[in-house]
């Protein structure tokens, strides 16, 4: 009966394994004739002998695992053509990005094949020669960025025939002929500026702002929707009294415009507040009108898959700026447009490197999870580096808990805290894995937090302390999450990122700031005077006051401060991989509805090894 019993098992095991170690094989074989045959400066991990689906890196597969659906290679050094017959049997695949590599020659031509295509990302590439005449084999697209190459020709008229396209942008090409006349009402994004475009904007795209046509050979008069209908031509007639009068009152009009607009201008200057880059601030030195020219032909504002904002840098001039806060790698501000659209500027100070940056936007631009905060587009000039995210309406998790003080406060109950850290623990465990790897966050804290519309944390600006300069050790320590072995800002490491997490923890669950007053002249952190507390006997003076207040969470927030204190201890070996911190937070919550709390509850927390 036993050795039944023991049969039954191994069946059943056998037999539900067997979908979970399925292979896309002929897929898989794809990808390998692709990586046979191309020139590659990065080196990807992919093996005959591992999983395509679980292992490789860029690869996207279905949920049986049974064919690949997306492929992203953006940044991986890939060079020369694509070479025939391989990317093109990966026939189910419906996201392709291949951007930011060095890949030249023609569109390739067996991508017909690939009709299941939704996004299609070639920008920032060398590819040459003329777009498809014919997009129709691509039903399914939604978006389609074949910017920053030398595609040449004109733009196809089959593009109107895809009718579930969202977003288009051809900008930075050498395109020539006539725009063709697009009519989808789909269409929200379109971007055909720094091509050699001759005519007219039809009037199904007269919808678009004007900055989305610059940069071409447009007709004036119609390449924008005019203001009135034009007035025939007069030929020898006289100016009659009513209209010399009109011309020399539109003239006093216009003159007190240009003195109001030098006065608003004049003001921006002198405001403070906003502190996003003006044209006067790029206007400095001899040479001022054509660097400021040069600036604005080279540089512009990129934007990601997925984003719907349209604006450049004059429309971010113009909007209103709000200070949100000044940290150690630049001021953040709330930027609100005419339209009521509102997001958030970084303005970097210290980023020593253009090239660098454009590439670490690039794999950061790439990233798309409900617990990290997208990147939304980015700006790049040898003065000036922003970068865009969302606005949320709710403020960091760093203002909720330490800024909302006296009779108006609304302290954080624990499901809201639960939720931060399950969410947090999420999108940095996510971070880890990409670019191979090896992308680290290196400046986790409460501030870069903030809520998603399911209430979980949300986390933002990712791998930004590798790109700036060194910060010295005294002022890193100064926030409280940098892990002690870090000297060097840019050298964060996932052990580090694992620390920082630590210290958010013990932030949501003690209500303390990373470096705090205990009340004397002294000035502590936060991770130390937990163990201190601990390491004497077990107190509620760890827990925040507000949390006290609910009941039968005991053993939430004790388990909570366990794996707190797992992830700062002193050296990084010993801290948990951020994979198995998010087991552990998930565990808390799942523990909590099938084990309700007993009335006591012992902490038992190893301490032999404390963080300095």
């Amino acid at each position: 009966m036993n050795c039944l019993f023991t049969l039954s098992v191994i069946l059943f095991f056998g037999v539900v394994s067997l979908p979970a170690i399925a292979e896309p094989v002929e897929d898989k074989q794809a990808l390998l004739d692709f990586l046979h045959n191309i020139h590659q400066s990065n080196s990807l991990n992919w093996k005959q002998s591992s999983s395509v689906c679980r292992e490789w890196t860029g690869v996207t597969c279905n949920g049986d695992q049974s064919r690949v659906i997306a492929l992203r290679l953006q940044g991986e050094g890939i060079q020369g053509p694509i070479p025939p017959n391989t990317l093109s049997r990966l026939s189910a695949v419906q996201i392709l990005s291949l951007r930011s590599n060095g890949i030249s020659g023609s569109f390739p031509s067996d991508f017909s094949k690939l009709g299941n295509l939704i996004d299609l990302h070639l920008q920032f590439n060398n590819f040459s020669g003329p777009l498809p005449s014919d997009f129709s084999e691509w039903k399914n697209l939604s978006i389609i960025d074949l910017s920053n190459n030398g595609f040449n020709g004109s733009i196809p008229n089959s593009f109107s025939n895809l009718t579930h396209l969202t977003s288009l942008n051809l900008a930075n090409n050498l395109l020539s002929g006539f725009i063709p006349n697009i009519e989808i009402p789909s269409l929200q994004s379109l971007n055909l500026t720094n091509n050699n475009l001759t005519g007219s904007v039809p009037r199904s795209l007269l919808r678009f702002p004007s900055r989305v046509f610059s940069g071409n050979n447009l007709s004036s008069e119609t390449a924008l929707p005019p203001a009135f209908p034009p007035e025939p031509p007069r030929k020898n007639k006289k100016l009659s009294e009513p209209a010399i009068l009109g011309i020399v009152l539109g003239g006093c009009v216009l003159g007190f415009a240009v003195i109001a607009l030098l006065m608003v201008c004049c003001y921006l200057k002198k405001d403070r507040r906003g502190g996003l880059p003006t044209k006067s601030q790029k206007r400095e030195g001899s040479s001022k009108k054509n660097t400021l020219k040069s600036q604005e032909k080279s540089n512009r504002f990129v934007f990601f898959e997925g984003c719907s904002l349209a604006f450049d840098l004059e429309d971010l001039l113009r909007a209103s700026a709000e200070v949100l806060g000044k940290g150690t790698f630049g001021t953040t501000y709330k930027a609100a447009f005419d339209d009521a659209t509102a997001v958030v500027v970084k303005r970097l100070k210290e980023v020593p490197v253009v090239k660098e940056f454009e590439q670490h936007m690039e794999v950061i631009g790439s990233i798309r999870h409900p617990n990290i905060c997208a990147l939304r587009a980015y700006y790049c000039s040898k003065d000036e580096k922003l970068t865009i995210i969302d606005y949320y309406e709710q403020r960091s998790v760093s203002a909720m808990l330490h800024d909302t003080i006296g009779e108006g406060r609304i302290p954080l109950d624990w499901e809201t805290r639960l939720r931060i850290a399950i969410g947090a623990a999420r999108g940095i465990a996510h971070i880890h894995t990409q670019n191979g790897g090896k992308l680290v966050h290196g400046n986790i804290k409460a501030s870069n937090i903030f809520l998603n519309s399911e209430g979980y944390g949300c986390i933002s600006d990712i791998g930004l302390a590798a790109l700036m300069s060194p910060v010295p050790p005294s002022v890193m320590r100064a926030a409280g999450y940098r892990a002690p072995e870090i000297t060097d800002s840019r050298k964060a490491t996932h052990a580090s990122d694992v620390y920082s997490y630590g210290v958010l923890l013990l932030e949501l669950l003690t209500g303390k700031s990373p470096i705090h007053s205990t009340g004397g002249d002294e000035v502590v952190h936060l991770a130390r005077w937990v163990h201190s507390v601990v390491r004497e006997e077990w107190t509620a003076e760890v827990f925040d006051v507000d949390l006290l207040r609910y009941p039968n969470i005991e053993e939430e927030i004790v388990e909570m401060l366990k794996i707190g204190m797992s992830c700062v201890v002193r050296m990084p070996e010993q801290r948990p991989k951020m994979t198995d911190v998010v087991r552990m937070v998930e565990d808390v919550r799942r523990g909590s509805t099938e084990n309700p709390p007993s009335s006591e509850t012992n902490l038992e927390i190893s301490v032999s090894n404390p963080t300095p």
